[in-house]
């Protein structure tokens, strides 16, 4: 069969083809031999330096990561994107039912869709946008979703890095239908308010979800703290887990407050527990933790990769206290959503925090994920999340 002429396509040097063979989505720029006169952002069909046909790919001239791939095979490139976009609301139809409303419904290339999160709050439907590419295909994408789902808002949340080395401002706004505000969501059974515009991410921690439902089975009778609790999601399910006192601390006022609501939403507001709107290290030094469930669940300390030393202080003197501190048989469920420190790293750290507490410490089980953040297994990039239940003898 006739391909496209390489005078017409981007063309790979030779030997670089390896990884788009083996599905990876990313093409370096490194590995770029040609390309035709085109505009950033664009889609060209892919060839390898020997002409043979490796797929489409949208392409940007000025980023690390020149282009990345739509499809792997000689499938009409906006035909292979609504395919996926389809793939990806059928798997999440398999997992959901009545009790969870809040799923994020395209996750990148987990999903073939690189570029874009597409995340579902209800009836109120967010996206967010991390290419040119992408972005070029936004107006094919909103009109595919809404033909699918017919959501009440459509809102973009695309404050993200990438977005400037792809020469893109950041962007919030409104881009169909009634003002998002906040909207009322359950998961697993429980009731929480998303503040959609000032949220965190697309306005809640979609991925800890298999995280939270496993601290509600832990949490019986415990003594828990939810530190960097944000708007409270393990705290509510602890409370609805039977925990005998929830303490939840938060940097922010807004999200304390937020905390605060979403468990008084589902009955919470008598239990025994404390909102506290403090910064968590100077809170662990200065508390006794007499706590026998902690919850660690902090935002990214390693944004690049040059924060990753930084970052590996700070994961290691928190765990450090406490493993000093929490009694004898306390749990902690801990994580780092940094993905410049994987799973060995952090381990590590947790290893050199607990050597330094002079503490026996324990792995009983690893981090769940959540059914709607796959991740492609040709793209272990996207795998940032990682965890660890520990106990502290």
């Amino acid at each position: 069969m006739s391909g496209p002429r390489p005078e017409n396509a981007a063309v790979l040097q030779p030997r670089k083809d390896k990884p788009v063979r083996n599905r990876h989505p990313w093409i370096f720029s490194g590995a770029v031999r040609s390309l035709p006169e085109f505009e950033n952002g664009g889609i060209l069909p892919v060839l390898a330096a020997d002409g043979e046909f490796l797929g489409h790919a949208y392409f940007n001239r000025e980023t690390s990561i020149a282009g990345r791939m739509l499809n792997f095979d000689r499938t009409p490139p906006l035909e292979a994107l609504a395919a996926n976009i389809d793939a990806a609301l059928a798997l999440r139809r398999r997992f959901f039912g009545a009790e969870t409303n809040a799923c994020r419904l395209v996750n990148g290339e987990g999903d073939g869709v690189p570029g874009l999160v597409a995340d579902l709050y209800g009836d109120v439907l967010v996206l967010q946008i991390s290419t040119l590419g992408m972005d070029r295909l936004k107006t094919f994408v909103l009109d595919h979703l809404t033909k699918r789902l017919a959501p009440r808002s459509v809102y973009e949340k695309s404050h993200l890095p990438t977005r400037r080395e792809e020469g893109l401002p950041m962007f919030d706004g409104l881009l169909q239908g009634e003002e998002a505000g906040t909207v009322e969501v359950l998961e697993n059974g429980l009731r929480f308010r998303v503040d959609i515009v000032h949220g965190q991410k697309t306005g809640f921690y979609l991925d800890q979800r298999e995280m939270r439902a496993f601290a509600r089975r832990l949490a019986a009778g415990r003594r828990v703290l939810n530190a960097f609790a944000y708007t409270g999601g393990f705290s509510v399910h602890a409370f609805a887990g039977g925990a005998a006192s929830v303490d939840s601390v938060e940097t922010s006022d807004r999200a304390t407050a937020a905390a605060r609501e979403n468990c008084a939403l589902n009955g919470f507001a008598e239990k025994p527990g404390r909102f506290l709107t403090a910064d968590v290290f100077e809170f662990v030094r200065a508390e006794p933790l007499d706590y026998d469930f902690i919850v660690l669940d902090p935002p990214a300390f390693a944004k690049k990769k040059a924060e990753v030393v930084r970052a590996c202080r700070g994961y290691k003197d928190i765990h450090r206290i406490v493993f000093q501190k929490v009694p004898a048989g306390s749990l902690v469920l801990t994580f780092s959503c940094s993905y410049f420190v994987d799973e060995t790293l952090f381990r590590q750290v947790l290893f050199q925090a607990a050597r330094e507490a002079s503490r026996n410490v324990r792995i009983l089980q690893r981090h769940h994920q959540a059914f709607d953040h796959p991740v492609s297994i040709y793209h272990p990039e996207s795998d940032y999340l990682k965890g660890f239940l520990l106990e502290v003898e």
